[in-house]
């Protein structure tokens, strides 16, 4: 940043803190590199108890809103008025908003398209089902609000997180492709690395109970029914490889409710429900192969992660990271709705050494991405739009 201008001043939007959630380590990362270039940076938020300390400034925005009568619209209603307001009275040079709301300069869609993923979502409802979901006064909330973002006057840039958004930014609302720019996640390419299998292949399966030499799949992700979860059991339940094992790292009020349907296949041995975790290292050291058939997923930090550490990753046509898988060389790909197709690409990398021979491949596929680079493309948005 250039020394000679004043810091710059950035506001950066989003409701609340969650200690596993990807927009929130996004925060942590690349906008961490950004304070030490020396930019002041205020939060926006109702919650976030955990917000970096340093060069970071909380503005709190918490109205009161009616949970008996609005829930989630209100709440969110409530907040977005608040940061509307906050965003035009504050001496900012940058209005930066990971939440949909109207009136900010960038909106970063870190959660994609909500238009796409309803879309998505009712694939495999029924034609009454997909309408209530369409009249559920959170999701016509949403929508709403998505489409009177994206047409304000004030926004000038949507940052993209992967080339699947921008493409669903132009299908569902034809955003002008001036407006589109693709900043993908950065990740810490020294911290996520190969070598974690050096340091906790054979501790972690000690500690989890697992054969030493086994195949060992990993899933991690909060949000079970969106990230495919289901489909995944259902998938290994159909392997011919019986000898593999499934890790289910995260969090899901119905967890209970997939415990039971391992279970009903016969998988009480073959699947490890570790939870959440706020260390997911010594997993994806543990771990032959990543897998996520997500129903939609813009681009996850936990695939991006175990792609650095060497995990030759599985996934769907609707999760952002797809575009950066090769077929047989780092991973595979297929429908998320696919599930003979998902237990067939889990057999192979099942087949001895298979998953080990893409290692090199996976790690290469995310070279690109680290924290530097993403902090430098920011900051040219920036200073463009300054």
């Amino acid at each position: 940043m250039n020394t000679t201008e004043r810091p710059l001043r950035l506001a950066l939007v989003r409701q609340r803190y969650n200690p596993f959630g990807g927009a929130e380590r996004f925060i942590e990362r690349a906008l961490g590199a950004l304070v030490r270039e020396g930019a002041e940076i205020t939060l926006i938020t109702r919650d976030w108890s955990g917000a970096p300390r340093e060069g970071f400034r909380q503005q709190r925005c918490d109205p009161g809103y009616s949970k008996l009568f609005g829930g989630r619209a209100a709440r969110d209603r409530s907040f977005a008025k608040c940061a509307q307001r906050e965003m035009r009275n504050g001496d900012y040079d940058i209005t930066q908003s990971h939440e949909r709301i109207p009136g900010c300069m960038i909106f970063r869609a870190g959660d994609g398209v909500h238009a796409a993923w309803l879309d998505h979502r009712g694939r495999d409802q029924s034609p009454l089902a997909r309408y209530a979901t369409r009249l559920a006064p959170f999701h016509r909330f949403i929508l709403a609000q998505e489409a009177a973002m994206l047409a304000a006057p004030e926004l000038r840039a949507v940052i993209c997180n992967s080339v699947m958004v921008r493409e669903e930014m132009r299908q569902y609302y034809d955003v002008p492709e001036s407006k589109l720019v693709v900043i993908e996640n950065g990740i810490d390419l020294d911290q996520y690395h190969p070598r974690v299998a050096d340091l906790w292949r054979v501790k972690q399966r000690e500690a989890l109970g697992l054969d030493p030499d086994g195949p060992v799949f990993l899933y991690v992700g909060s949000g079970f029914a969106r990230k495919g979860v289901p489909q995944l059991i259902e998938a290994l339940a159909r392997c011919r490889h019986r000898h593999s094992r499934l890790v289910i790292v995260g969090e899901d009020r119905h967890a209970a409710a997939y415990r039971t349907q391992a279970a009903r296949l016969g998988l009480d041995a073959r699947i490890i429900f570790a939870g959440p975790q706020k260390d997911v290292l010594p997993y994806y050291g543990m771990a032959d192969a990543f897998v996520l058939p997500t129903r939609y997923d813009p681009m996850p930090n936990a695939a991006l992660e175990a792609l650095a550490c060497g995990l030759p990753t599985i996934t769907s046509t609707t999760c952002g990271i797809a575009a950066r898988i090769r077929d047989g060389e780092n991973g595979f790909v297929g429908d998320a709705l696919d599930i003979d197709r998902l237990a067939a690409h889990l057999d192979i990398l099942s087949a001895p050494g298979q998953a080990d021979g893409m290692r090199a491949a996976a790690r290469a596929a995310v070279a690109d991405l680290g924290l530097g680079h993403m902090a430098d493309e920011l900051l040219n948005l920036y200073r463009r739009l300054r």
